[in-house]
């Protein structure tokens, strides 16, 4: 995997991952409006987002009625330099038809404890916790 980071002037810098995608991010500087999420705001991201993949897999594969998956992030950060991530609670609110709950928590464990490459790395440095919340759609 390779990427880049070009700084653009004003604390705002363009990512560029192989794949093609961009994303404008930085911090803002004076008044000047941020010029989008933070580096810390994107590893935050990353890990939701690789955990959310995984979930939805796990539960497909599983044949389970999911329709649609959101994971709400909290966290906190260590008070002086380097202001690492000390804590992170991921709550996946899951919706689909007639979901079992132990194969949605088994998911969000599997991703947790195996699969999510982006949160087991910040595991090594901050708490991390998690919850389900399930939201049955109809028959």
């Amino acid at each position: 995997m390779k990427a880049t980071v070009t700084w653009t002037g004003n604390y705002t810098f363009i990512g560029q991952t192989e794949s093609g995608h961009a994303i404008a991010f930085g911090a803002p500087k004076g008044d000047a409006p941020k010029p989008g999420p933070s580096p810390m705001e994107l590893l935050l991201l990353g890990a939701g987002g690789c955990s959310a993949v995984d979930v939805v897999g796990i539960l497909e594969k599983s044949r389970e009625a999911i329709e649609g998956c959101e994971v709400r992030l909290t966290s906190e950060r260590a008070a002086t330099d380097p202001k690492v991530f000390t804590k992170i609670h991921m709550t996946f609110v899951v919706r689909g038809r007639n979901l079992n709950l132990a194969k949605v928590e088994r998911a969000v464990a599997l991703s947790a404890e195996k699969y999510c490459s982006a949160s087991i790395m910040l595991a090594k440095t901050a708490t991390l916790t998690h919850s389900v919340e399930l939201i049955e759609t109809g028959a």
